[in-house]
């Protein structure tokens, strides 16, 4: 029976959390000047480094996950792993070498960034893409994937007003998501955003913690055991191999080859967290540079604890006999794992809580990306066109709420349809990759080849549309199979060889060098707990490895 069905508990608490969540958000930024530029799109530049971590980890992570993730091991092992415990590296380059460098220039955006070193076309290309990426691609993805995963796990279509009605389930569920993820972003500024992704961030870890621990204690009475020991105990002695998180050079997806946790998935990663809009906005808004390596390390130690509530529950599922029939008779086994496990094994008393933190999680998601895309649309286009000319800042926040209203309209429009547009998200993805390593090689060109000359951008970006776009389309296979090559290692190879070429380019054809300016924007001591707390980190992932491996318990 879903959530509304079941219990008026279950309404309560769903609404006590979520309201809780808003009331909290809104006494933190009272009294915060949301009429400047630095007020609304950065914070101020006043987050600690505990909001940043808990606002990181929520920007990145969504009910898609909760769903996908999940689903992927239990279809093959635990090596999905690697999109979270590896994200801790990619972590650690943005508090050592990207956020010190960001900081000292009082980097607003990153396309603003590239325009001081290689001109206003390179900033106008990159943003003009990414925001249109954005709002028309990625709003509406998150509101339809968020809202599918609501509908499967709480059965929200079989409420009387819906009558087993997907579409109107989902569209109902993307206005109300679209609506209040867009009262955060508009009207409360990126402190806003920051602070109820930090709440949820916190609900999200209780909850998510909470999942395998109760799935077990139910899996050991299903076997004829007596709580969570019997669960752990049938796992492991019931094909130990699911428990691996090294699959084969040359597996087929979902699986992630081993090769690729040190190459492929790290080149995309540095994008993903060292330069992506969406996601450094938020270390870009620290008090200072300490804080800042603060929120980043610590979201590489909350980013290890992923496969714990995004992977392994969904082993548990694997294993459970009671749901297995549930999940194979759904048109979409892989995304019935996770939604059949939560409706099976969460309590009553709990299920409102938990309706309450995934809720959370889609509009931290949603409110996060539609803040970033209002952040460049305002200051890397309009305020360099005849609209933006002379605007003071509270002119210009005015015309961010206004495309930011737009932008959510019309992924509110757009979110329900997805459901007919079959393979969206996987475009969405590959659409992503077209311009990770575009955007990573310019940024890389102000900060590490200073003497390349300023058509490299374009260079890059014109071989990684034709070549990548050439892998994605012959969809080459791996030796003497039919299985097609991981599209990870188009990014393991592609990214020397453009790292090449920029050498090359500024041994042929260097250009004055730029220097890095330091605009004083904010009190650059670096946290001096820093290298203790990378050196930890890195055991604690080799840990992490050596334990889901053959060597102990997959053997």
């Amino acid at each position: 029976m879903g959530f509304l069905n079941s219990n008026i508990w279950v309404i309560i608490s769903f609404l006590a959390f979520t309201i809780l969540v808003a009331v909290i958000a809104s006494v933190k930024t009272k009294g915060d000047n949301l009429e400047s530029a630095d007020g609304y799109f950065l914070a101020s530049r006043s987050l600690p480094g505990y909001v940043i971590a808990g606002s990181l980890l929520l920007t990145n992570l969504s009910a898609e996950q909760l769903v996908g993730l999940n689903g992927q091991s239990w279809q093959t092992n635990m090596s999905p792993s690697a999109f979270e415990v590896g994200s801790i590296f990619t972590l650690l380059f943005l508090a050592h070498y990207f956020l010190p460098r960001y900081l000292k220039m009082g980097t607003t955006t990153i396309p603003a960034m590239m325009e001081e070193r290689f001109g206003k076309g390179v900033k106008l290309m990159f943003s003009a893409i990414i925001v249109l990426m954005y709002s028309f691609l990625n709003l509406p993805v998150i509101l339809y994937s968020g809202s599918v995963a609501f509908v499967r796990i709480f059965n929200f279509d079989k409420l009387s007003i819906f009558n087993g009605n997907q579409f109107a389930a989902i569209a109902v569920l993307c206005v109300v998501i679209g609506i209040v993820g867009a009262c955060y972003a508009i009207f409360g500024g990126l402190k806003a955003v920051a602070v109820s992704d930090t709440i949820n961030g916190i609900g999200l870890l209780i909850a998510g913690f909470l999942i395998p621990f109760i799935a077990l204690a139910v899996l050991g009475h299903e076997v004829g055991g007596s709580g969570i020991v019997d669960g752990w105990s049938y796992i492991l002695h019931n094909e130990p191999e699911k428990l691996n998180a090294w699959s084969a050079w040359n597996s087929a997806q979902p699986n992630l080859p081993w090769p690729l946790i040190f190459t492929g998935m790290l080149f995309s990663n540095l994008y993903w967290w060292c330069t992506n809009q969406s996601f450094v906005q938020r270390s870009l808004a620290a008090k200072n540079l300490a804080e800042g390596q603060k929120g980043a390390i610590y979201c590489g130690f909350l980013k290890c604890l992923g496969p714990l509530y995004l992977i392994f529950p969904g082993i548990i599922a694997y294993h459970m006999p009671s749901i297995q029939e549930t999940i194979n008779s759904s048109s979409s086994p892989i995304d019935m794992a996770y939604p059949a496990l939560i409706a099976h094994v969460v309590p009553t008393p709990i299920m409102g809580f938990f309706a309450a933190v995934l809720f959370g999680a889609i509009l931290s998601s949603f409110n996060s990306v539609l803040n970033s895309a209002c952040t460049m649309f305002t200051l890397d286009i309009v305020k360099d066109t005849k609209l933006g000319k002379g605007k003071n800042d509270a002119q210009l926040i005015k015309i961010s709420k206004s495309y930011g209203t737009f932008a959510a309209i019309i992924s509110i429009i757009i979110s329900p349809f997805v459901m007919y547009a079959n393979g969206i998200t996987t475009f969405l993805n590959s659409l992503a990759n077209f311009l990770s390593l575009p955007v990573l090689c310019t940024v890389l060109g102000v900060m590490w080849f200073r003497r390349v000359p300023k058509f490299t951008p374009y260079l890059i970006t014109v071989i990684h549309f034709v070549v990548y776009g050439a892998f994605l389309l012959l969809k080459p296979c791996y030796p003497g199979t039919t299985e097609e090559i991981h599209y990870l290692y188009a990014m393991a190879v592609l990214f020397p060889i453009y790292l090449l070429i920029m050498f090359i380019l500024q041994k042929v054809r260097p250009c004055e060098e730029y220097v890095v300016p330091d605009v004083g924007a904010v009190d650059l001591t670096p946290w001096k707990y820093r290298w203790h707390l990378t050196i930890i980190g890195l055991i604690v992932a080799a840990i992490f490895y050596i334990v889901f491996s053959p060597l102990v318990l997959a053997a």
